[in-house]
């Protein structure tokens, strides 16, 4: 873990790159939610949960390590993941269940770099029936934004759990073996989020909630990379087919635990 660290300090966090993020706001109202209903919590066989945003009717993108259990290291089964999109308050703008869910290629839950895992943590996970609300709008995906640049993110968390919250605007602190180190505000939940840009007028999702970690004291987050093997994950999932199964509305139980917060307090997962 302290190499980890001593590799983000050495990005030279420093000058604009520091200035303040916004603070996180609460997705209290339908009006405050608009145009972020495909943004949804993901519930995790019944135990735990991250978030995840729609990328088409089908596909969630979420935190590979999601999929994991903590406790034992094993992929939950996919069929225990369902998809809440635009969760507020105890209830959703749609309810689906998960067909099934590919993580990246070259993911390795149990690999001992952590910057590798962090920059390869990306999941889609498709669901048992397409989502086709005229409230609920998939995002596009853009190019992994600049050093510099600014972004925002919304996500769920421990201890905002029924409703998102959206930080308007937070820096890419720099660019560093495959991931974004950024001075975006997450924690236990949030994982899986979506960073987006929004230099082309258009909310675009750049990347992906992966971990929180300490440049010396100064808190940061991970994310992930996208790029081409988010092509090879919609292959993949396009190479079989099969029949769209019944849709189960979960339930709005709350999570008896969270899983996903390994690490020491120099790198933490902010949930899955």
């Amino acid at each position: 873990m302290k190499p980890f660290a001593f590799a983000v300090l050495a990005l030279g966090l420093c000058g604009p790159a520091l200035a303040e993020p916004t603070s996180l706001k609460a997705m209290m109202t339908g009006d405050d939610s608009k145009g972020y209903e495909a943004v949804g919590r993901l519930n995790i066989a019944g135990e735990a949960f991250c978030t995840g945003a729609l990328i088409s009717e089908t596909l969630v993108l979420t935190a590979a390590h999601c999929l994991y259990d903590a406790d034992t290291g094993e992929r939950y089964p996919d069929t225990s993941i369902e998809f809440l999109a635009g969760w507020r308050n105890g209830r959703a703008a749609s309810y689906r269940s998960a067909r099934r869910a590919v993580v990246h290629p070259d993911y390795d839950y149990h690999g001992e770099v952590e910057t590798d895992r962090v920059a390869t943590d990306v999941a889609l996970v498709e669901l048992d029936q397409p989502i086709r609300k005229t409230s609920v709008t998939p995002f596009p995906v853009g190019h992994w934004p600049r050093k510099g640049a600014e972004v925002g993110v919304v996500s769920y968390a421990f201890d905002r759990a029924d409703m998102p919250s959206l930080q308007e605007t937070c820096k890419v602190l720099g660019r560093q073996q495959g991931s974004l180190v950024l001075n975006c505000d997450v924690d236990k939940g949030s994982s899986g989020a979506p960073i987006f840009s929004f230099e082309s007028g258009v909310a675009q999702i750049v990347s992906v909630v992966s971990a929180k970690a300490h440049a010396g004291e100064l808190p940061v987050s991970l994310g992930t990379t996208l790029g081409d093997a988010l092509d090879g994950m919609r292959a993949e999932l396009a190479m079989s087919d099969g029949l769209f199964t019944h849709v189960v509305a979960p339930t709005a139980d709350v999570m008896r635990r969270e899983s996903g917060a390994a690490g020491s307090a120099k790198f933490v997962r902010p949930g899955g």
